[in-house]
């Protein structure tokens, strides 16, 4: 494993925010990159993520933009293109092969190999946040549900690559699609995060048997000094579960109360290793919503647990999304930055 970066005064800051996709292509020089679910035109390779789910809300067109300083280098470690300031980088991962001929454990297995040889070749070696999409997440492939078998694939790759596959892996989701290729899109630094996890449920990685022969490589969260005095808290995709079991199937309201608890006790964990104060109701989120039909309760739902005219409601973007589970009708993801430092 690779040492951390020590933290100072020369730490190249980076600024995480959502806006409107015009304002973070206007000034594409300091756009490293970001997540966005609307089609752009005009965006530089590697510049912007974009998540292949339908939008279900009037602001979809923002994107969560991390803005950088210094100029940005554009580079590619074919299949993955990246952009990097030489501090962080952001880059895209996505398939050129026909998934459904099986083996999907294999390509992701090789997907993530070549996002490892990515960042070596940038010389910037630390996964932060991965966001990973996979059609049909929950359809079942030769005897397996193909989200265990992207499992199988992603546990390997870290472990062959000697990655921490287990505690301090990094933050990540996995939403599924509909059609299209296997696309992952990350985060990385020069500087190590910090991983959390959540007081109120198991590990991912400590998952039972039950739910894979491979358990899910990921954090609830990581900790992230983003600028000299300023950490970045990046949430995991969060749904209804307490230890590892999802609770509440069929009942909107009180899945999003759960996930809801669940971040605060996220945020709780966040306290504990840093400085900086966050607050769900002031964080911005992305919900991922299984069935469209049910955007409108899970809105209601999720206004009455963060407050209606909170930041978190007016920022809030909706979009449809199958969850890893197909008893969680919900997923949500969170980000904030805030004056801190780790303790």
């Amino acid at each position: 494993m690779r040492s951390p970066v020590h933290v100072g005064a020369a730490l190249a800051a980076q600024r995480l925010v959502r806006l409107e996709a015009a304002a973070a292509l206007s000034d594409a020089g300091q756009l490293l990159g970001g997540v966005g679910y609307q089609a752009l035109s005009g965006v530089v390779p590697a510049a912007l993520a974009l998540g292949p789910m339908p939008a279900l809300s009037p602001n979809a067109g923002e994107i969560d933009a991390w803005l950088v300083d210094g100029p940005v280098r554009l580079g590619e470690s074919a299949p993955v293109r990246w952009a990097t300031d030489g501090q962080w980088l952001f880059g895209a991962y996505d398939s050129t092969e026909d998934e459904a001929r099986g083996d999907l454990d294999a390509l992701v297995h090789e997907a993530y190999r070549a996002i490892f040889a990515s960042l070596e070749a940038a010389g910037v070696p630390h996964l932060v946040r991965l966001w990973n999409y996979l059609p049909g997440i929950n359809r079942e492939q030769s005897g397996l549900e193909r989200y265990r078998q992207f499992n199988l694939g992603r546990q390997q790759a870290f472990l062959n690559a000697r990655r921490d596959a287990f505690a301090g892996a990094p933050a990540a989701c996995a939403l599924g699609t509909v059609d299209g290729p296997l696309r992952i899109r990350f985060l990385a630094g020069r500087v190590a995060p910090v991983p959390l996890e959540n007081p109120r449920q198991v590990p991912a990685w400590r998952y039972p048997a039950e739910f894979g022969p491979r358990s899910p490589t990921f954090s609830r969260a990581v900790l992230l000094p983003c600028a000299p005095g300023r950490i970045a808290l990046l949430v995991s995709g969060t749904a209804s579960i307490v230890g590892s079991a999802s609770v509440h199937p069929g009942d909107i309201p009180r899945q999003v109360e759960e996930t809801l608890r669940n971040l605060n006790a996220v945020v709780g964990a966040a306290h504990e290793r840093c400085g900086a104060r966050f607050s769900v109701s002031d964080m911005t989120c992305t919900v991922y919503v299984r069935h469209a039909a049910d955007a409108d309760l899970v809105r209601r739902s999720f206004e009455a647990g963060v407050g209606a005219n909170s930041p978190a409601a007016r920022r809030a973007i909706y979009v449809q999304a199958d969850i890893c589970r197909s008893d969680l009708l919900l997923e949500i993801e969170a980000h904030a930055t805030a004056d801190g430092a780790l303790v």
